[in-house]
């Protein structure tokens, strides 16, 4: 069986790894695709439009910025020159006391100013008609520093006022004259260098929105058409897969899905078309597997309701009666009649806990009377719990087992005790016994077999078949737990979910 399970994993390992490369197209791949369609020229549109703005910027800023350095000395570098130059030649102030004056400046701190700033300018400006101005304003501020050099070298000699002040209507003045106009020049050329950068721009644009309004309308048309056809390829073998189904929930286990599509719904319709064949057997094989359980429920019964048990309890009742004591058989057999009416219990499946500790005690009854020298039994279940449900035949194997299996072999006299609690959402229900008890590796075995399916059990079926039935009604985290001491006796302890009768509860086996 196993070597069988093995060769089906195997083949549908195999079997799903060739599907797996039928995936040449996925879903996720045409969608994309379709995206990047759609997105790409308007991406584009976006680069070119950002980088012409980027561009119009930079050039725009460079202007602006020559702009304003040419016009800071534009309106003031002739007049303070003249200004500091004239007081200069005068004696109004000296080189010595120029810069304490508010309104003055001394002429060589402004000519070292404004060659720096225009050699600057003459780095970064590449439009020629400024380059040109720019080249004849640095000339004309060589030879303007050429003759401050002469006037400075007048003043220091002294006696010179008249040579002095024919250099500045001569030279200086018609000096700084020039370096305005090419400053003015300079501002002029810009100015139309920026006009030409917004003429350039607008025409970009123009051009720009004619390309995005042809643009737009092939991609709306292509978009169009690849949306359709990927659409269309999607959606087709998806309602394939829908009619598939319908056929599938009425019953037709021999439909199948076709598709091609080289995706994921080509594998969707291979995993659909191995599940529909693979239904049936499915069905079949819970089929078989609800009568194993039942069967097993069934040989739990024989268990319990065992001819020794059976005929010992009628040599039992022979004895008592032969013996004239009528009272004592009489109510044997009544107790007998409650044991054998609970353990059939008109075929349900759960009775009340109430019901459950009744069916023990008749139980413990009878052997009671069989073993009236070994055996004592107790009994502290909370009464809270009776009206809670409890799976019919849970506690009664396992007080079998106590007694047959702890109490018996002790002989002497040994007390089977039965109690239950409610803990929250949980009820613990306790068999313990002090009879002889087990070894910790005879323990573990049993621990081992109640865990496996009671079929496969080779001892302690009563056991593995109870937990196995509390597993499939109400999940792992419920069942049976065993603690035992050599010598000192054994307890068992089953946990349920605590459910009153005729309430429903979420069971894992309906």
């Amino acid at each position: 069986m196993n070597k069988t399970e093995d060769r089906m994993k195997r083949e549908k390992f195999f079997a799903k790894k060739s599907v797996d490369n039928k995936i040449r197209f996925p879903i996720k791949n045409k969608i994309m695709l379709l995206s990047a369609m759609a997105a790409l020229p308007f991406l584009i549109m976006v680069v070119y439009l950002l980088v012409s703005m980027t561009n119009y910027s930079r050039a725009y800023d460079d202007i602006v910025r020559n702009l304003t350095i040419a016009n800071n000395y534009n309106l003031d570098f002739k007049e303070e020159m003249d200004e500091s130059l004239y007081k200069l030649v005068v004696g109004y102030v000296t080189f010595d006391n120029i810069s304490e004056k508010d309104t003055l400046k001394d002429p060589y701190v402004m000519i070292d100013e404004l060659r720096s700033e225009f050699t600057k300018l003459m780095d970064i400006t590449t439009e020629a008609e400024s380059r040109v101005w720019l080249e004849s304003l640095l000339r004309n501020i060589d030879t303007l520093q050429k003759r401050v050099d002469d006037i400075v070298e007048n003043v220091s000699d002294g006696e010179r006022y008249d040579e002095n002040i024919e250099e500045l209507d001569n030279n200086i003045y018609i000096l700084t004259e020039l370096i305005q106009d090419d400053i003015q020049y300079y501002i002029y050329y810009q100015t139309q260098s920026m006009e030409e950068v917004t003429s350039n721009l607008n025409r970009q644009m123009d051009d720009f929105i004619v390309i995005c309004i042809v643009l737009v309308v092939l991609l709306v048309a292509a978009v169009a058409v690849a949306t359709v056809l990927t659409a269309s390829g999607i959606l087709r073998p998806i309602r394939e897969l829908y009619d598939a189904t319908g056929k599938i929930a009425e019953g037709d286990f021999e439909v199948r899905a076709s598709a091609d599509s080289r995706d994921e719904i080509e594998v969707l319709a291979h995993g659909f078309n191995n599940m529909a064949g693979n239904m049936q057997s499915l069905i079949g094989k819970i089929k078989e597997d609800e009568q194993k359980m039942r069967r097993a429920d069934l040989r739990l019964l024989q268990e319990q309701i065992n001819p020794h048990f059976l005929y010992n309890t009628l040599d039992t009742i022979v004895w008592l009666i032969e013996g004239n004591e009528t009272e004592q058989a009489v109510e044997m057999v009544v107790t007998l009649s409650d044991f054998f009416r609970l353990v059939l219990s008109k075929g349900k499946e759960f009775i009340s806990i109430g019901q459950e500790e009744q069916h023990i005690r008749s139980y413990l009854e009878i052997q009671e009377m069989r073993y009236h020298d070994i055996l004592e039994y107790e009994f502290w279940i909370d009464p809270v719990l009776y009206d809670y449900q409890i799976l019919k035949l849970t506690l009664q194997p396992i007080v079998e087992n106590a007694l047959y299996h702890g109490i018996k072999y002790k002989r002497a006299k040994g007390t089977i005790c039965v109690s239950g609690e409610k803990k929250g959402d949980i009820i613990c229900l306790t068999v313990s016994d002090d009879g002889v008890g087990m070894e910790a590796e005879e323990l573990r075995q049993l621990r081992e077999e109640i865990e496996r399916p009671c079929g496969e059990t080779k001892k302690g079926f009563g056991l593995a078949n109870v937990n196995e039935r509390i597993h499939m009604y109400f999940g792992a985290e419920y069942g049976m737990s065993i603690s035992s001491v050599k010598g000192k006796g054994t307890k068992v302890e089953i946990t349920i979910p605590a459910v009153k009768v005729g309430e429903q509860h979420n069971e894992r086996m309906r």
